[in-house]
């Protein structure tokens, strides 16, 4: 590798590179960064990446790893991004959630697409995530999926693919600001070669987004808290960090009490009403009137408080069926139905275990191929089929056969590599990209960049943090001029999508890391059981409701 001590061992290993060409040549997009690294020198890069990853200990950038806490694994050459390819994947991104948008909506009310023949109705019904307790609901701004992750990937030509939907919400985007915190001061003169977009507005946009959710009645003066199942939870620096830097409490269920179909907040002042509860507790657990009764993480009487207007919940009750590996593999129609436009990104191949013939073939090639259950996560209960045993395979087909509608199958696919920093220098290792989004009702603003998520083992594909995975810096460069993007009907007329890609000069001053902020509980007096019947005589009732409380008391 010509001239620089950091990359002279590397071998990119094929034509799946981002950094560098098979000829050995530095791609265009990372010719500034290449050159950039090339004045550090291997030891210095060393150095300044290890105390990297030791600010992360101390900071408490941590994820559970096989029941022990550990420093999340950050590497210090980041990935980038061409402002043209960003604007084609934050146009596909913003497709899909509209398209996931309008299909759960129709989901819980008029199940238009099953009427249509766009989806069979069989995907809802063999469904575990529908819930029959918020059918009929539709949330007053009309968003479901305030903030998702699009994972993808890049396929053998180098563009993106979809790889999966995630809407209940997504986890990582702490890691987003954690990392460019912490390379903004790691390596502040990498910055200064190429603008780049930068990604410390996500917590006011957020915040944005999460009030214009809130009910009608409530106003620009909606509040707003993070409800978490608490430290233990293996994503608790990431709710701590999104509570702290919106400026919104944090807190658990036992903070939160029902009262006359509206929830209440414990503090220190007496009970205050809350509008808009960010949840990052599964449904299942969320309300023990509806779901688990045994469940000490949810809110009795939340969902009777959201069926009557007076709560919203972000991500929706009931998303789950957007997040169904099946139901991804009908998003492509979806956009097509709801939207009157052809995919931006397309999805991976893949095929559909319910349907007899793709079954067969499938059940012929499982050692080509990959199988996913449709519910899995983290990377759990994936069988990559080159890397199974004679074995594996076979408890695989047994499985298969049992429960078709429990399975997808898609090819091994290439992973594109980035140089990433290992015992002996970079090296090549697999990557993918989860963009985030957050939809106000009004407009789906795509964070640019998001996080990428890159498998730390020598040979591993899977890239979750559950199977030993980092990430890196993601990098969207910034353009002056507006990026031009073209989006297809199926009748091949053509509607353009400008991409601005522009952003004020490069400032991530904001103070995103600091002291973990403690639920609201924490210096909160026990209240009496007589208090707990009613609330607080400092809550302030809407002027119309005022007649209600009366009553009530």
């Amino acid at each position: 590798m010509p001239g620089n001590t950091l990359f002279q061992e590397y071998d990119a290993a094929g034509d799946g590179d981002e950094m560098f060409a098979p000829d050995g040549h530095v791609r265009s997009t990372y010719g500034f960064l290449h050159e950039a690294l090339s004045g550090l020198g291997l030891e210095e890069f060393r150095s300044r990446s290890e105390t990297l990853a030791s600010s992360y200990l101390d900071q408490g950038v941590t994820f559970d790893y096989a029941g022990e806490e550990r420093p999340f694994p950050v590497d210090a050459i980041p990935r980038v991004i061409a402002a043209e390819e960003w604007a084609l994947v934050s146009t596909g991104i913003e497709q899909r959630v509209r398209a996931l948008e309008a299909f759960l909506d129709d989901v819980y009310t008029d199940r238009r697409a099953v009427a249509d023949g766009v989806v069979p109705g069989s995907l809802l019904d063999s469904s575990t995530y529908i819930v029959d307790a918020v059918q009929g609901y539709r949330p007053p701004n009309g968003v479901r999926i305030h903030i998702s992750g699009i994972d993808l990937v890049r396929d053998g030509s180098g563009g993106f693919r979809v790889l999966e939907d995630n809407v209940r919400p997504p986890s990582g985007v702490s890691y987003v600001l954690s990392n460019r915190r912490a390379m903004a001061q790691g390596f502040p003169e990498l910055f200064s070669h190429r603008p780049v977009r930068r990604v410390s507005e996500y917590p006011g946009r957020l915040l944005a987004a999460l009030q214009a959710a809130a009910p009608h009645a409530v106003g620009e003066e909606a509040t707003v808290v993070v409800l978490t199942p608490g430290r233990y939870n293996s994503a608790y620096f990431e709710h701590s960090l999104l509570a702290r830097t919106m400026g919104v409490d944090l807190v658990e269920a036992s903070d939160l009490v029902e009262r006359n179909d509206r929830i209440y907040m414990r503090t220190t002042a007496g009970l205050r009403r809350v509008d808009v509860i960010y949840k990052r507790t599964d449904d299942d657990f969320i309300d023990p009137e509806v779901f688990r009764p045994d469940s000490m993480l949810g809110v009795p009487g939340l969902v009777r408080s959201i069926l009557a207007g007076n709560v919203v919940v972000a991500n929706a009750i009931g998303n789950g069926l957007g997040d169904d590996k099946l139901t991804y593999t009908y998003v492509p129609d979806m956009i097509r139905y709801y939207l009157g436009e052809e995919p931006v990104l397309p999805n991976v191949d893949t095929w559909r275990l319910e349907e007899p013939e793709s079954r067969a073939e499938v059940l012929d090639r499982l050692d080509e191929l990959v199988v996913k259950p449709v519910d899995g996560s983290g990377g759990k209960g994936i069988v990559i089929g080159p890397a199974a045993t004679d074995a594996q395979l076979q408890e695989l087909r047994t499985r298969l056969e049992q429960d078709p509608r429990g399975w997808i199958a898609q090819p091994v696919v290439q992973l594109s590599t980035i140089p990433t920093l290992m015992e002996e220098g970079p090296e090549p290792r697999h990557v993918d990209l989860r963009p985030f989004a957050l939809n106000s009702g009004e407009d789906v603003w795509v964070l640019p960049g998001g996080l990428t998520r890159v498998a730390l083992p020598k040979g591993e594909r899977i890239v979750n943090s559950s199977r030993g995975g980092g990430s890196k810096d993601t990098w969207v460069l910034a353009s002056q001029t507006p990026t031009q993007v073209e989006v297809s009907t199926p009748e091949g007329e053509v509607r353009v999508v400008e991409q601005t890609g522009v952003d004020e000069p490069f400032d991530e001053d904001e103070d995103l890391l600091g002291t973990e902020p403690e639920p609201v509980t924490a210096a909160i007096p026990i209240l009496d059981l007589e208090d707990e019947d009613q609330p607080d005589h400092d809550v302030q009732p809407d002027p119309d409701e005022q007649e209600e409380h009366s009553d009530a008391q």
